[in-house]
């Protein structure tokens, strides 16, 4: 097995993009290939068909690769819950919260489970992907890094170096990083790429001189151009771009960032449709011209619902809803919709006994034990994969009234699921707008004129996504290096 680790010279510069490419380009090219990140934090998670939880990208980079998502594919995951607490998620079983000093001293048993995973990918790929997480050289961490560099040095592999250009100081940012990689690795680097070049490539054309001059032993491979039609979901904890700005064109899908917001790539389907587009909001006055209402996944759901009236937009919310605008909780979003939440011990962030939005007749209480699986979703004629990944159980409110105007939403595995009533849905099902007949279900509560739903799957505009960005990568950079070193 050949091993290559893609590092970055900075968080959010490309690692994970790169690495979905390349493993695309190499699953065209007909090599058995996986991905693999020893520790990603991250609030966005996906559920294996054995119903362990890892990091989103690692999720992508399979489905790139031309496989099912596995443990083994990001044994350590972490998922800030806020007051500098994390969850710890091992081989996709959730742990306990502790806090970042309380990890480190677990580095080194960490390690092994790494080790041992590492070891078991020998015989069941050519190509591991190694993805790396924010710099390599963070001075103050190297020591107990166990994503980067070790990992590498371990297979005894090569590593791709990615910098962003975007950020200014492309320059400082290859000679810094290479020059405190430590010497003996320095010469296992395949070469450097220059990523999110935006306008005219020909300004920039002078370049691989100078990485020349400066870098003589690490191959400037090329500079790749941002495209915003190639992106992938975000799930950089530090990275608010997947949810920076507003996607599409048209009547606005108001999604609540919530401050320990979790899954956001929920939201991502919508922008196969023409005439709506998904904005992420944080003040009230932002839902006064909302169509529709979504209150996505949580890490800390009782935290957020104390924002959500801090701000003033849980009363904001409520009166749009009055006002005929649809609302539709997603997880702890569902929670929050209910008349109570209960968390005697802070299990899922927060604890406390809390009164919900009263939108869904439903109390949650929150235990240890966490949900995490697959279903099958089914609604109306179309069947769809889905998931699961939650603390607490939701059922209806003993002092519910009126029970007969709510409904459940639909069915996971073939049991009811979720509940709905009047211009209010609420689902523990990731992925729910997946499904086109979803989509065009709330779009025709809100009265959305101007929808036009897509008449393609999720699944296909995946699958050529990931092609586009294997192209988009072998037409701009020179992957000779690469292909050398696994004798393609």
């Amino acid at each position: 097995m050949k091993a290559i680790s893609i590092l970055g010279t900075s968080s959010n510069a490309g690692k994970s993009w790169l690495t979905t490419a390349l493993g695309a380009w190499l699953y065209r090219q007909g090599v058995k290939v996986a991905p693999f990140k020893s520790q990603n934090m991250s609030n966005n998670s996906y559920v294996t068909l054995e119903g362990g939880e890892i990091g989103r990208a690692q999720a992508a980079q399979a489905f790139a690769c031309g496989l099912q998502p596995q443990v083994e594919m990001n044994p350590v995951l972490l998922k800030p819950s806020g007051h500098g607490m994390s969850q710890l998620v091992l081989l996709g079983d959730a742990k306990e919260h502790i806090p970042a000093r309380e990890y480190y001293r677990h580095i080194e048993a960490l390690w092994q489970v790494v080790a041992e995973i590492l070891e078991g990918w020998r015989s069941r790929c050519d190509v591991l992907l190694l993805e790396g997480a924010g710099s390599p050289v963070e001075l103050n961490l190297m020591h107990r890094d166990i994503v980067n560099l070790r990992p590498v040095s371990y297979l005894q592999g090569r590593w791709l170096l990615v910098g962003d250009i975007e950020r200014g100081g492309i320059f400082a940012q290859a000679l810094g990083t290479y020059h405190l990689i430590p010497p003996t690795l320095q010469p296992a680097g395949l070469g450097l790429v220059v990523n999110k070049f935006r306008g005219d490539l020909g300004l920039f054309a002078e370049a691989g001189q100078y990485f020349q001059q400066h870098l003589p032993k690490l191959p400037y491979l090329g500079t790749l151009p941002y495209q915003g039609s190639l992106q992938p979901e975000s799930e950089d904890s530090l990275c608010r771009d997947a949810e920076e700005s507003a996607t599409g064109t048209g009547e606005m899908l108001a999604w609540i960032r919530f401050p320990h917001l979790s899954n956001s790539q929920d939201s991502q389907p919508w922008r196969l449709d023409e005439g709506v587009q998904v904005k992420w909001v944080e003040t009230p006055q932002a839902l006064e011209k909302a169509r529709l209402i979504v209150l996505p996944g949580s890490k800390n759901t009782l935290g957020d619902l104390a924002w959500l009236r801090e701000t003033g937009l849980a009363t904001a919310i409520i009166e749009a809803h009055q006002r005929g605008v649809p609302v539709v909780g997603i997880c702890g979003g569902y929670q929050m919709l209910g008349d109570w939440l209960l968390d005697a011990t802070g299990v899922a962030g927060d604890a406390g006994r809390v009164r919900g939005l009263g939108l869904l007749p439903v109390t949650t209480e929150f235990a240890p034990q966490k949900s995490v699986r697959q279903v099958l979703a089914q609604w109306q004629n179309q069947s769809w994969q889905a998931y699961e990944i939650h603390m607490g159980q939701t059922s209806r409110s003993p002092q519910a009234q009126d029970e007969a105007v709510y409904e459940p939403l639909l069915l996971a595995n073939g049991m009811a699921e979720g509940l709905r009533g009047d211009r209010v849905l609420g689902t523990y099902l990731h992925g729910l707008f997946e499904s086109g007949a979803m989509r065009g279900y709330v779009m025709e509560l809100a009265g959305v004129e101007s929808y036009q739903p897509s008449g393609e799957s999720w699944q296909e505009v995946q699958r050529r996504l990931y092609d586009d960005m294997a192209q988009l990568m072998e037409d701009y950079l020179d992957l000779m290096p690469i292909r050398r070193y696994l004798q393609l």
